[in-house]
């Protein structure tokens, strides 16, 4: 037997070991044929790297906030339908390359719904990433001026899905909005992005300063999205309505 668990873990197979072990010391297990303990075994090591997966990508997004998708207050009014929001759980809209924009005031959980439709992304095995739009406007900036540029957006063009929140609190300067689009621009038709947004979408245009820059960035962006308009009170002030989750 120590034998055996060594050469399963020399080969990392931990899961599979964690199973053998517990069938080794339980004679119970003898009850089962050779091919129902095996396939618990095999089981036990799929399950143990889905997990560890899924755990990788959770913790590579670095999300503002740990929300999943079943800690959405779908209760409280706020314009949230719950057929199109289960639906954006399943993450198709990811695979489809369609972009998903969240709009609405102060305090209605535009950022907890951006981040459980992300955590809801790892858990199809999509990588993410999210970002305040000002920290990556920041990065970019410094990518500009220390030549890192090109690697760096290369790197976040790969990334599968791109979430970015508090779009709008501060108009895009004109090298702003050029980094952006650059980044928009290798994503298009490749991988999604999903914003959220206190502005209504009809006011995005006025608060990239470029125009033309503005249309480019927004025909990349609103073209096919699936568009969230929540609206209501604060769910902060209301102690969210009775949920226990959601804030």
């Amino acid at each position: 037997m120590s034998s055996l668990n060594g050469q399963l873990r020399e080969m990392h197979l931990l899961g599979m070991l964690g199973a053998y072990e517990e069938q080794h010391a339980d004679p119970r297990f003898l009850e089962l044929s050779f091919d129902e303990r095996f396939g618990l075994i095999v089981d036990r090591e799929w399950t143990k790297r889905h997990t560890t997966r899924q755990e990788r990508l959770l913790k590579a997004a670095r999300f503002r906030l740990q929300a999943a998708p079943e800690d959405v207050d779908l209760g409280t009014p706020r314009g949230l339908d719950r057929g199109v929001f289960l639906a954006l759980c399943t993450a198709d809209w990811v695979g489809r390359h369609q972009n998903v924009l969240i709009t609405g005031p102060t305090g209605v959980g535009k950022t907890f719904l951006a981040c459980a439709l992300g955590h809801a992304a790892c858990r199809q095995g999509y990588t993410v990433r999210y970002f305040r739009i000002s920290r990556l406007l920041a990065e970019l900036t410094l990518a500009l001026g220390d030549g890192s540029y090109p690697r760096v957006v290369d790197n976040l063009a790969k990334v599968k899905l791109l979430a970015l929140d508090d779009w709008g609190l501060d108009p895009l300067s004109d090298a702003q909005g050029r980094a952006l689009l650059d980044l928009l621009d290798d994503r298009a038709g490749r991988a999604p992005t999903l914003i959220a947004s206190q502005l209504p979408l009809d006011r995005w245009h006025a608060a990239i300063t470029n125009p033309t820059i503005a249309d480019a960035i927004l025909d990349r962006l609103l073209h096919g999205a699936h568009r969230l308009i929540l609206k209501g009170d604060s769910m902060r002030k209301q102690g969210a309505a009775g949920s226990q989750n959601e804030p």
